[in-house]
Order: structure tokens, then C-alpha cells, then sequence
């Protein structure tokens, strides 16, 4: 009959994704990287008995997912950004599978498919990002995203440790495949699609050098991964060798994965830095909060092993002012770059967080060959310094 209409009610409305939308996103896949993030660097001391081979490790875990990264743009255009972040979940389960080998080999291939599904994830998710919020959004999104993910950097590492050390290997990375999979089943759930007006034009380069070249020739986006780079060594640092601090000064191994879930704890500041950025200016909030990591960072240092669990508490007091960073520092890139080249900006731009993953480790393993552990959170701290006076300088009033 010509008057009959079929209603497709078995596919129930959603609403326009919003800031919540990616907050629950970036919350999930937080629970699936933050619970082993205390046990990786503990399992890997366990195999190979030297804080400075363990350096070397992410070194070159680091660089080979640089690689990766680099070329993200072009698996973008060829399978569509709702593939590549189905294939970053399942690269994270895929991880724990070699990690429950407790090999050298198996440590290995399974930090690589790490950090290739965080690469995987984060790219496509802030693409997602700038494509359903409006810039003069993005600091109270961010701010929202990093606070909405306080629940797992909190309890994810504690609950990591105490899953290796009650039960084992295969509980505490078989968390990680059970929270990878309820993320993949929420990502289809929200059904994003791809907008293809973010799509790099068929005239832009693919060339990752290229691209690299385009971002480099950008002062703002420039001024942006330096934000990005500085925060993210301190999260590095304080993920690895907190831990390693404890368990090497003699605190223990839960003492390692409270104090990373402390800090994480912190998350829920987000929100006060979000309106703090919003009240002073982004400008004014890194550079205060740079400035304030660099001391405690310091501080830090000075004490090293002589006052394990004072030193454990700056650098608390450091994590503190690194979520202004979290909170603020996105904003930077996401209001400079341009719309026709975010795939391609976007994935140089993450590059960002494999250099943090890959130069901490290298200049520490060269540090520690001459000074002590707290010479790790000396060396962070002049970063730091160096980052917020580069802020300071340079990073636009408007922001």
C-alpha cells in the first residue's frame, strides 16, 4: 500500500554526542591502561633486575611506536576512524596476552600493542573531539573529560597491583581485556560517525614527513606539543619510576601503586582548573602551574631516597599542578589548528606523548648511571622550568 510507512523503531534515537560523550569514552578506556600502569614497569624490574635496562626498554617501545603514530593519518583515509579506534581497543587485549607470558619477548610485544592502541585511541578520539565541540568548548570539555577519568587513574593502578599480587599475571591483565571490550561495545553504542569535512583534501600531502614539515612550519602548534610534551614526561616519570621508587627504597609494591593511584586521585582538580583557566586565562594557569611543578619536582629530587615517603609526597604536590596541564593544555592545539589538516596535525601533534614515553627514559638511563634515583625528579624539574617560561613567553594572552 502507497500510505503504509515502515518506522524503523528498532533503532532508538541517540542525541548529539556532547562533551559527556567523550568524557564516558576517555573514562572507560582509562580503567583499560590504567589498571596495569603500576604493574608494567614492576613486571618488567621483575624480569630484568636493573632500573636502567628498564629504562632502555621504553626507549625502544617508545620509538617503535613513533612510527606508528607517523602513519596513523594514512590508516585513517584507508579504513575510516571507526575502525582504527575498534583496532586501538583490541590492540590493548590484545597486549595482554603477551604480557601474561612473563617473558622478555612477550613484555615487549605487549607494551608495543599498548602504546599502538593508545595511539590508535587517542588520535581518532580527539579528532571526534574537535569535530562535535565547538572551540569556545574545548577548555570545559577537556576539563570534564580529564575529571570524568579520575575514578580509573585512581582506583586502576591499586586495583592492578592487588589483582598481580593476590591472584596473579592473568587477573590483572585480564581486567585489561574486560575493560577493553566494554569500551568497544560503548563506541559502537554512541555509533560516530566519520564527518568527511575533517577529511585531509586529496591535494595534502600523506607523506609523514610532510606532515611533520606542515606542523613544524606552525609557531602555535609548535608552542602546543611543547605543552603537551612537558606534562606528559612528568606523567611518564611519575607512572614509571614512582613505583620503582618505592619498591627499590623498600616501601613495597603496594606502596608504589597507592601512590600512582594518589595522584591520579587528583583528577578530580580538573574541573577547579578549568574554571581557574577560565577566570585568569590559559595563559597565566600553565605557566603558574609549570612553574609550581618544577619546584615540587625539585624538592623531590633533593630529598630522593634519604625520605622515600616525602619525596612520594611532592611528588603528589607535583601531580596536582600537572592536571592544569591535562585540563588546559589541549586547548592550545585544538583552537590553532586548521580544520581542512587536523587527521594529519593531529597525528604529529600525539608524537607528543611517544617522545614523552621515549626521551625520559633515555636521558634518565644516562643520568642514573652517575647519580641517584632522585636525579630523575631534578632533571623533570628543570624540563618543567624550561616549559613554563616557554609558556609564558609565547603562548597567546586570548588563549
Amino acid at each position: 500500500m502507497s500510505t503504509h510507512v515502515r518506522h524503523p523503531i528498532w533503532l532508538p534515537a541517540l542525541k548529539a554526542a556532547d562533551a559527556r560523550t567523550f568524557a564516558s569514552l576517555y573514562a572507560v578506556e582509562s580503567f583499560a591502561r590504567a589498571t596495569v600502569s603500576s604493574v608494567i614497569p614492576i613486571q618488567a624490574y621483575e624480569i630484568l633486575h636493573n632500573e636502567q635496562i628498564v629504562s632502555i626498554l621504553y626507549t625502544v617501545v617508545a620509538m617503535l611506536g613513533l612510527s606508528v603514530t607517523l602513519f596513523m593519518p594514512m590508516l585513517i583515509r584507508r579504513f575510516a576512524r571507526r575502525w582504527v579506534y575498534t583496532a586501538g581497543a583490541c590492540l590493548l587485549a590484545i597486549g595482554s596476552l603477551f604480557f601474561v607470558t612473563d617473558t622478555l619477548a612477550g613484555q615487549l610485544a605487549g607494551m608495543l600493542c599498548r602504546v599502538m592502541g593508545a595511539s590508535a585511541l587517542s588520535i581518532t578520539l580527539n579528532l571526534y573531539i574537535m569535530d562535535h565541540i565547538r572551540k569556545t568548548d574545548f577548555m570545559q570539555a577537556e576539563s570534564l573529560r580529564m575529571a570524568w577519568s579520575m575514578l580509573a587513574w585512581t582506583g586502576g593502578p591499586t586495583l592492578g597491583i592487588f589483582l598481580y599480587t593476590r591472584f596473579g599475571i592473568y587477573a590483572a591483565h585480564g581486567a585489561v581485556a574486560v575493560f577493553a571490550m566494554a569500551l568497544l561495545a560503548l563506541f559502537w553504542t554512541y555509533r560516530l560517525g566519520d564527518n568527511p569535512s575533517i577529511r585531509p583534501g586529496k591535494t595534502r600531502p600523506a607523506n609523514p614527513l610532510a606532515n611533520i614539515g606542515r606542523f613544524i612550519a606552525q609557531p602555535r602548534l609548535r608552542l602546543a606539543w611543547l605543552i603537551a610534551f612537558g606534562r606528559s614526561c612528568f606523567w611518564t616519570t611519575f607512572f614509571v619510576y614512582g613505583p620503582l621508587f618505592m619498591v627499590i627504597t623498600g616501601e613495597g609494591k603496594l606502596a608504589g601503586g597507592l601512590l600512582v593511584s594518589a595522584g591520579n586521585a587528583l583528577l578530580f582538580m580538573a574541573i577547579f582548573w578549568g574554571k581557574a583557566g577560565k577566570r585568569f586565562g590559559g595563559r597565566r594557569t600553565m605557566t603558574f602551574a609549570y612553574f609550581a611543578m618544577s619546584a615540587t619536582l625539585l624538592a623531590a629530587g633533593f630529598v630522593g631516597e634519604t625520605a622515600p615517603l616525602l619525596t612520594g609526597a611532592f611528588l603528589l604536590c607535583g601531580a596536582f599542578f600537572t592536571i592544569a596541564l591535562d585540563a588546559l593544555g589541549s586547548t592550545a592545539f585544538m583552537r590553532s589548528v586548521r580544520s581542512y589538516e587536523r587527521s594529519q596535525m593531529a597525528a604529529v601533534y600525539r608524537t607528543y606523548l611517544d617522545f614523552s614515553e621515549l626521551t625520559p627514559p633515555l636521558v634518565y638511563s644516562v643520568v642514573l648511571a652517575f647519580f641517584g634515583l632522585g636525579s630523575v625528579f631534578v632533571t623533570l624539574g628543570l624540563l618543567a622550568a624550561v616549559c613554563g617560561f616557554v609558556t609564558w613567553r609565547y603562548l597567546p594572552k586570548s588563549l
